[in-house]
């Protein structure tokens, strides 16, 4: 089967991942720095400072209120960024300088000097492994540290979690619409919003369970597979037979140079008689594009066939390529369709390889890979499952990485705790009410290994076990309770920077993508489907649930009636 994929160079892998102390090695994006926060934040710090809070030690917790797409999951991508950002964390010469031109003079000197003491050696960093599934309101990532230091780092803590969170959920959603089985390639470089944007979507897209990508520096930096052929600019370039300089090629297994430009021509009358095709239907400058590039790749040749005609040109030039490929020990690799009805056309193209095959007496013909690239989306794919088609491989890139359907995730970074007293924020919004104070999360999983519920506990709670029946609490709603007997229980959340270093193992980017695959696979496919999912259950402890509406009701001011 490896032999149908789209067969391009990929690069080798790079350095290794973990430097000293499980550190990644260098390969910080260098956008990503102390300064690349909201001005808020650093005028916020300024007061805390000049109120004397600088050593009060506060708790943050990041997640999102809503998944997205309509959906009822989220994979969580980001934390590797955001530990690099940790490790970097500091106020250098230059940006002292700056920020004296956008400061009040009234700054004292001695903010200065405090913000380039400053780095992340005092902050701890709790998170959900990167791949891991998630849902609303649980925490991703919990920070906590110095009160201004946390505060400083919030924007681009989120910056560094919603897009590759989303974008990675996207992907998922794609994979699953298309079906295991099935290859899939993203080509958003060119749509995407900026470099860093398609760096980032070709990263966080391959998390999600894409298979390859369009774009050589994505592939460089995280060695994933890169897979690419021609555009219709390759074959409007060629004229005739005549711009071919080069007609000779060489036997797979070696031997003299054969004529390739003669073998098809042979062959290009009998593959059009066995389509049923007209000779002079056939655009001949077509033809001598397919010959120029499969003479430069004999090993993975795949046609764009929809420049002029795929079924009365495109298909029949790459079949007498194929052939005459053929006959000199090659196996060319398939085509491409970009426009058009895809599911009738990959029908049609099928029957054309079957034909082939039969007539020519090469049966593995009748399985050359189909690769469609035309504008796909999420619903595409459904609608080609339903009426059938006959594709190999999907090229997706406007609707996958620029998240057409919905452009942001929403995560959110709010104080549950200074002190080691909590904190908690009212809204006449229910959903924007926080969960107060240090929390753990548990994921509890039915004696079949799905995941039934997380549940969110105090500290100081015993934890949930196999043994016992946990009862489980909606946060606000105060009918929605249930018993859960669990078959096993994961504490979701790590200790994943501590004293200035990393403390956890940072897996490579096929490690997490495995992950994402395995935690998927923990959910029923209920909670997964396209249409009208189930909503999974996120609950708190009946102890927290206590704690939460106490505080809701001292920190809310009572009304008045006159």
């Amino acid at each position: 089967e490896s032999e149908k994929k789209m067969e391009m160079a990929t690069p080798p892998p790079g350095p290794a991942f973990n430097g000293p102390n499980n550190s990644p090695q260098n390969n910080q994006n260098g956008i990503v720095q102390s300064l690349l926060t909201d001005l808020y934040q650093v005028t916020m710090a300024y007061a805390y400072w000049k109120s004397e809070k600088r050593h009060e030690v506060a708790v943050f917790d990041l997640f999102f209120r809503k998944n997205p797409f309509k959906g009822e999951f989220t994979l969580f991508a980001g934390l590797e960024e955001c530990l690099k950002y940790l490790q970097n964390f500091r106020f250098s010469d230059s940006d002292i300088d700056y920020l004296r031109t956008i400061l009040p003079p009234s700054v004292e000197e001695e903010f200065y000097n405090y913000l380039k003491s400053l780095d992340a050696s005092e902050v701890s960093l709790y998170a959900i492994p990167e791949g891991t599934v998630v849902f609303p309101r649980v925490p991703l990532v919990t920070v906590e540290g110095p009160l201004p230091v946390v505060q400083l780092m919030e924007t681009t803590l989120l910056n560094l979690i919603n897009y590759a969170s989303l974008v990675a959920t996207n992907a998922a959603r794609f994979r699953m619409a298309a079906g295991p089985k099935k290859q899939l390639l993203e080509f958003g470089l060119r749509r995407a919003q900026g470099p860093d944007g398609a760096l980032s979507a070709s990263r966080y897209c391959y998390i999600g369970g894409f298979d390859g990508t369009s774009n050589v520096l994505a592939g460089k930096m995280y060695d994933i597979p890169v897979r690419g052929t021609h555009a219709h600019a390759f074959v409007t370039s060629y004229v005739g037979l005549q711009d071919l300089k080069n007609r000779m090629l060489t036997p797979l297994q070696g031997g003299p140079p054969a004529d390739f430009v003669s073998a098809c021509i042979e062959l290009r009358e009998e593959v059009c008689k066995t389509l049923d095709v007209l000779l002079e239907q056939t655009k001949e400058s077509e033809l001598t594009a397919f010959i120029a590039y499969a003479t430069a790749f004999p090993k993975g040749f795949l046609a764009l066939v929809d420049t002029y005609d795929v079924l009365r040109s495109g298909i029949p030039n790459f079949c007498t390529v194929a052939l005459a490929l053929h006959r000199l020990g090659y196996k060319a690799i398939g085509i491409r369709l970009d426009s058009g009805d895809l599911a009738y056309l990959s029908k049609a193209v099928r029957g054309h390889f079957k034909r082939i095959a039969d007539r020519f007496e090469v049966p593995w013909m009748a399985n050359f890979n189909i690769v469609a690239s035309n504008d796909i989306n999420e619903d595409t794919l459904h609608s080609l499952n339903q009426q059938g088609h006959e594709i190999d491989s999907f090229g997706i890139g406007t609707h996958l990485v620029t998240c057409q359907r919905q452009p942001a995730l929403g995560c959110v970074f709010k104080l549950v705790e200074v002190n080691q007293q909590a904190r908690i924020k009212l809204s006449q919004d229910m959903d924007k009410v926080t969960l107060p104070g240090k929390k753990h999360v548990y994921r509890l999983y039915s004696h079949d290994g799905h995941a039934l519920i997380d549940l969110m506990q105090r500290p100081h709670e015993r934890p949930p076990d196999d043994e016992r029946r946990v009862l489980c609490r909606h946060p606000f709603e105060e009918s929605k309770r249930a018993y859960v007997s669990p078959g096993s229980v994961k504490l979701l959340q790590k200790l994943y920077w501590s004293k200035g270093e990393i403390q956890e193992y940072l897996p490579s980017l096929k490690e997490i993508r495995e992950r994402a695959a395995q935690s998927l696979a923990t959910l029923r496919e209920d909670h997964k489907r396209a249409l009208n999912p189930t909503p999974y259950k996120v609950a708190v402890s009946a102890d927290l649930y206590q704690f939460l509406h106490d505080m809701w009701l001292d920190n809310a001011p009572i009304g008045e009636l006159s």
